[in-house]
């Protein structure tokens, strides 16, 4: 824990556990980040130049390796040069989203699904985020009119079962706010389940004080999606912050960008979600990353994230295996991806290749 500037190592040391002094001490240019480690002439043209905000905190920025200049989590969250070079196939809102904006705050893309979006702020700013175009903006927390008008329209359509609390990240709310948010959907008879989408488990961990867990517990059943992207992220604060909520009966899944450079190899996805499940934190969406501008950098070819899901395949416990997913350009929703393990199909058998590419007939009785 580096000693912060107008801060004495006691004072910091006993603020440090506080995850609203987290926040106001969050970095956000280039000089800041010198107590962690020295940026390079680069990174802090980057963060000047940077069209999409920059901000870490201090806790996120503790699990640098300063003396890695490739470090993996330093990849993701310090801009780099990289971010200015936009590609042909870059598109500012992918998913269109906001096309499917139905009123103010709340999408409705898939037919029984809606995703609202109380806040654009977040605890650190991904440098990959599908929703840049948004997200670290000045937008204000939604306010009640706007709550009202999208729990009104929920209640109007009640084909929707699920709603996705996104954003940004909403548990930066208040807890007076989050439990009124989640007061409000809990009261449309038709919602079956609420989700919650953070990255605060692995960015500001210390976010999960016993009241705000004793919120999530009572309204049930709510399930929160955490933002992994590196076994660097599972330390001894985050290990305790998944052990609160998971002892309070919160299900807890996760959902992983593939991102070139930071996590994009076999083996550091297979350690990251070995080591999820043990935390009961079960492994939900390997994303593609998406082509939005600033992160065309960090994007694999699909063939690559194949390879990668046929190698985990039969070497690791498959809960802890995700569905590796596009989120289809145009709105078109996410599609599962998976290496065909079918060789061919008859009437009578099947022939299938396993994990370690080696044939087998299966017979195949036909009972249509």
């Amino acid at each position: 824990m580096p000693t912060l500037p107008n801060e004495s190592h006691t004072s910091q040391q006993n603020r440090w556990p506080d995850w609203k002094w987290q926040l106001r001490h969050r970095i956000k240019d280039a000089s800041s980040l010198q107590p962690y480690f020295q940026p390079t002439p680069e990174e802090e043209q980057a963060i000047s130049n940077a069209s999409f905000p920059f901000a870490i905190t201090p806790y996120y920025a503790s699990l640098i390796d300063a003396s890695d200049p490739r470090d993996p989590l330093r990849r993701a969250i310090i801009p780099s040069i990289a971010e200015q070079y936009l590609g042909s196939m870059a598109q500012a809102d992918p998913c269109e989203e906001d096309a499917h904006e139905v009123v103010p705050r709340l999408v409705h893309r898939y037919p029984d699904r809606a995703l609202l979006l109380p806040t654009s702020e977040c605890p650190v700013y991904c440098r990959y985020c599908t929703r840049s175009r948004w997200v670290g903006s000045t937008a204000p927390p939604i306010n009640e009119d706007s709550l009202l008008n999208a729990t009104q329209y929920l209640r109007e359509h009640s084909e929707i079962r699920d709603v996705l609390i996104s954003g940004g990240d909403p548990l930066l709310l208040s807890d007076q706010r989050i439990s009124h948010i989640l007061s409000s959907l809990s009261r449309i008879p038709s919602i079956d389940i609420i989700r919650i989408g953070t990255k605060t488990a692995t960015a500001l961990p210390m976010r999960f004080t016993d009241n705000l867990v004793s919120i999530l517990r009572n309204f049930q059943p709510l399930w929160l999606q955490l933002h992994f992207c590196h076994p660097q992220e599972l330390t001894a604060e985050v290990i305790a912050a998944c052990k609160k909520l998971a002892d309070a009966g919160v299900p807890l899944t996760a959902q992983v960008v593939l991102l070139r450079g930071v996590n994009n190899d076999t083996s550091i996805l297979q350690l990251l979600f070995r080591r999820l499940i043990q935390l009961r934190v079960r492994p939900y969406y390997l994303y593609q990353c998406d082509p939005v501008p600033n992160a065309m950098h960090f994007r694999t070819s699909v063939q690559s994230g194949l390879t990668i899901m046929k190698q985990l395949q039969g070497r690791t416990t498959g809960f802890a295996i995700p569905t590796y997913v596009i989120d289809a350009p145009n709105g078109g929703g996410k599609i599962p991806l998976q290496s065909s393990y079918i060789t061919s199909i008859s009437d009578s058998e099947v022939v299938l290749r396993n994990y370690e590419d080696l044939p087998y007939i299966y017979p195949n009785t036909n009972i249509d």
